[in-house]
C-alpha cells in the first residue's frame, strides 16, 4: 500500500485545514489513521476511520476540533479536517494504513505509512 498525504501548510491560529490521504496498491487495508509528530516529541495518534463500517476514532485531545471523513467517490481516500487550529497543532501529520486488526490508537497496528505533510500554525 502506498499512501500520499497532502494539504498541510502555514495557517494562522483559529483557522482551518483539510488534509487528505489516498491509499493505493493491491493490498487492502482495514483502516486509515492519522498521526502527528512535533519536533522533539513522540508520534501521537490523532484519528482513524475503519473502512468496513466507517466507524471513526479520535484522540481525546482533538475530538472537538478534528473530523475524519471518507471520500464518497474514491475508495480508500480520507480527509482530516482541523478547525480552530492552535500553535500546538503544529507538527508533521502522517497517514497510515492498517491491514489487519488491532487497536487503531496504536502506531504498531499500522503497516504502511505515508511521507507526512507539515502543518504550521502561527499565533
Amino acid at each position: 500500500v502506498q499512501l500520499q498525504a497532502s494539504g498541510g501548510g502555514l495557517v494562522q491560529a483559529g483557522g482551518s485545514l483539510k488534509l487528505s490521504c489516498a491509499a493505493s496498491g493491491r493490498t487492502t487495508s482495514s483502516a486509515l489513521g492519522w498521526f502527528r509528530q512535533a519536533p522533539g516529541k513522540q508520534r501521537e495518534f490523532v484519528a482513524a476511520v475503519r473502512w468496513r463500517d466507517y466507524n471513526t476514532y479520535f484522540a481525546n485531545s482533538v475530538k472537538d476540533r478534528f473530523t475524519i471523513s471518507r471520500d464518497i467517490t474514491e475508495q480508500r481516500k480520507a480527509y482530516l479536517r482541523i478547525d480552530n487550529l492552535r500553535p500546538e497543532d503544529s507538527a508533521v501529520y502522517y497517514c497510515a494504513a492498517a491491514s489487519g486488526a488491532g487497536s487503531y490508537y496504536l502506531a504498531s497496528t499500522y503497516n504502511y505509512w505515508g511521507q507526512g505533510t507539515q502543518v504550521t500554525v502561527s499565533s
